[in-house]
């Protein structure tokens, strides 16, 4: 078996994305960082992206399935990467410009239409702007963003190259 098979490479991307995700549980329950709305929405992408790149790693698909797997993953992370980096706007946005703090996840869900909830989640609060953790000078979402950036390219590098059979 080839070392840099899709099949490796896609558990690869597995393994990535469960680091991400117990990595934000660490932050959760050790540095009691509680996720604000979209954190928990750019979770649900990394998730997501975890899972795809699980089912293709189980699948192993052919040239065609792989085909489809890499855009499917590149389309997961795009839109990762999206939530992540609307965040990042919120989060430098000017103090006057900032929306004020609102209820939770769980409360907007229970309270308001799926389409209702989503719109007031992208809308932003003010703990969505909180910057409450930096590495290297990057808050988390910006963390997120690269990573999913990152993993969406690695996701087409992984089904979509050729290799020797």
């Amino acid at each position: 078996m080839n070392a840099f098979s899709p099949r490796i490479l896609n558990s690869v991307g597995f393994l990535a994305c469960a680091g991400l995700m117990a990595y934000a549980l660490y932050a959760e329950h050790m540095l009691f960082l509680d996720p604000c709305p979209l954190c928990s929405f750019q979770r649900l992408a990394v998730i997501v992206l975890g899972l795809v790149f699980l089912a293709a790693a189980l699948h192993n698909p052919g040239r065609l399935g792989g085909r489809i797997y890499g855009f499917l993953l590149a389309l997961v992370a795009a839109s990762g990467a999206a939530i992540a980096a609307w965040h990042v706007r919120l989060q430098n946005l000017p103090p006057d410009e900032v929306p004020a703090c609102g209820p939770g996840l769980g409360y907007i869900l229970d309270n308001n239409t799926f389409g209702e909830a989503l719109a007031k989640v992208f809308g932003g609060s003010g703990e969505c702007a909180t910057v409450d953790w930096q590495f290297l000078g990057l808050s988390m979402p910006a963390w997120v963003l690269v990573s999913t950036l990152c993993l969406g390219g690695f996701a087409l590098y992984a089904n979509l190259r050729r290799t020797a059979a």
